[in-house]
């Protein structure tokens, strides 16, 4: 069985040799950068099964590389490390369609934990299903893509899982933990303003389609609801 990709960008020698070790350990084949603008050249290429960034890189900012990452290859799962432990921080890389943020200093074994899971919610998520109209949306879920008023939205993963979790329940609200537990599932705790960082995205992403309409319903010390047009 072929052994999943890790791309690894940390410039701190010391950290990336302990955290190559533990991923080749838990059965990962690593290829390790120290620099950003590298990785943008490989990834020209190919793409990893999911990348690893240091926030604070030499050449380019790790918040910038996964930006830039991400519009070559909207699908690929990115962890940030980081010495900041700002939410605001937090909550940028996950706006930008990161899928976790570890702090240093961090276990490595934990880091690992994190590459497994993030891999196995894709896993979970590329299950295929039939393609499906509701109301102006059309859900492509094979193709992890949604469609609004003809138009394919352009989202990250997360998003994806977020406006499709809606879909699959018209009407229904939901709360913020139900969200949290339904689409990022273990690491659901991780940050209280996660559900509505996404939401927030995700109405100006519908907005960008159909300025007239607004199929995403705040419920105040509820949650949120999808209506359908």
């Amino acid at each position: 069985m072929q052994q999943p990709v890790v791309w690894l960008v940390e410039d701190e020698i010391s950290i990336a040799d302990t955290l190559i070790y533990m991923l080749q350990q838990e059965g990962f084949a690593v290829k390790a950068f120290e620099r950003g603008l590298p990785v943008l050249e490989e990834a020209s290429r190919q793409a990893p099964a999911l990348a690893i960034l240091d926030v604070g890189l030499p050449d380019i900012s790790g918040f910038e590389l996964c930006r830039r990452l991400l519009a070559q290859h909207p699908s690929l799962p990115v962890l940030f490390l980081t010495a900041r432990s700002d939410e605001v921080d937090k909550l940028l890389g996950l706006e930008m369609g990161a899928d976790d943020y570890v702090a240093k200093p961090f276990s490595p074994r934990e880091v690992c934990a994190r590459v497994r899971t993030i891999l196995r919610r894709m896993q979970k998520s590329a299950a295929p299903s039939e393609i499906v109209r509701i109301g102006q949306f059309e859900l492509n879920e094979p193709a992890a893509r949604i469609s609004w008023c003809g138009e394919a939205l352009p989202l990250t993963r997360y998003e994806f899982l977020l406006l499709k979790t809606l879909l699959q329940a018209p009407g229904r609200v939901f709360s913020r933990q139900q969200l949290m537990d339904k689409v990022w599932g273990e690491d659901g705790d991780s940050f209280d303003r996660t559900v509505d960082t996404h939401i927030k995205t995700l109405r100006a992403k519908l907005r960008a389609v159909n300025e007239e309409l607004s199929p995403i319903s705040t419920h105040r010390g509820m949650g949120y609801s999808l209506g359908l047009y």
